[in-house]
């Protein structure tokens, strides 16, 4: 097996812990599992489902991670799973929310506007933090553009947040000063 495999499946085993981390935490944690059922938690150590020795270091040192990527944050002495870790959560778990991508871009912009109120800040901040999940760049602080047609995930977005006409999703043929943007996306 080649180097850069091995990397790959490094990765690829770091990612899968941590997505297990966040959902783990998301579902209220083994702890208190084992509080109001104890039986389970011996249930899990004789399938071997609970970590020992070096397993325990490889789930703190994804804990930590998860913890300074702002996924996760530490209130009154527990982990708790942050609103950027519930979004991060749900694109890994729901394949709706997955951008496809097709091998050659159209050379047209989608651009999405949104104008919440300062009332709705929670859910403002949702649209942003899921658009840059799924690889929508800033332009400025309520407009975000991706190269590849998106319109379903789009009408998921305003369906699930419950936002209709609020959010503006637009197909731009061109662009000015878009040199930048081509070179983000890796278009050229």
């Amino acid at each position: 097996m080649g180097e850069m495999e091995e990397r790959s499946k490094k990765r690829a085993r770091r990612k899968n812990i941590s997505r297990i981390t966040l959902s783990i935490i998301a579902a209220a944690g083994i702890i208190s599992v084992g509080l109001v059922a104890p039986k389970v938690i011996t249930g899990l150590h004789k399938l071997g489902l609970l970590p020992t020795g070096r397993q325990k270091q490889i789930i703190n040192r994804a804990r930590d991670r998860l913890v300074a990527q702002g996924l996760l944050a530490r209130k009154n002495g527990k982990l708790q799973i942050t609103p950027k870790g519930e979004m991060k959560l749900l694109l890994s778990q729901d394949p709706r929310f997955r951008l496809k991508r097709p091998r050659r871009w159209d050379g047209k912009w989608r651009v999405l506007i949104f104008d919440i109120p300062e009332s709705n800040r929670f859910i403002r901040a949702t649209i942003r933090q899921t658009l840059a999940a799924v690889g929508f760049i800033c332009l400025q602080g309520s407009v975000w553009i991706y190269p590849y047609p998106c319109e379903e995930f789009v009408a998921l977005l305003k369906a699930d947040l419950r936002i209709g006409k609020r959010l503006l999703y637009m197909i731009v043929e061109e662009l000015e000063s878009d040199g930048w943007l081509k070179e983000k996306f890796n278009l050229h």
